[in-house]
């Protein structure tokens, strides 16, 4: 079993920048696909980014590309979601998440994900 545990959330003004991290303990992290979603409320959890385990590959929604950077640690025990140009759309507590058997064709469905993190709030506004 994999703990994760997510940080650095925080109140941001629109077109500033934040950085999550995701550390994990406990389980073999560094085989997984990490992943991070967002959730705000009556809302349904948001993919968000996915680094896969085997090769490093990533993807993003389509909201965030160009923006948003997804990023594990030499070690890989440590998942990072760089924000910027940040709106307020992005708004949401931010979940992390891991996958030891992703389908590439499903990796913005949260049910693939069998490991998730408590979230951080993310909050942008002026």
């Amino acid at each position: 079993q994999v703990h994760l545990e997510e940080s650095g959330g925080g109140l941001v003004q629109p077109g500033g920048s934040l950085r999550l991290s995701c550390a994990a303990s406990g389980g073999t992290f560094n085989t997984y696909s990490g992943g991070w979603f967002r959730q705000t409320p009556g809302n349904e959890r948001e993919f968000v980014a996915v680094v896969r385990a085997r090769g490093g590959h990533t993807y993003y929604a389509d909201s965030v590309k160009g923006r948003f950077t997804i990023s594990r640690d030499s070690a890989k025990t440590t998942l990072y979601l760089q924000m910027n140009s940040l709106e307020p759309e992005d708004t949401g507590l931010y979940f992390c998440a891991a996958s030891n058997s992703l389908i590439l064709s499903s990796i913005r469905d949260a049910s693939m994900y069998a490991n998730w993190g408590q979230g951080t709030q993310v909050t942008v506004s002026s």
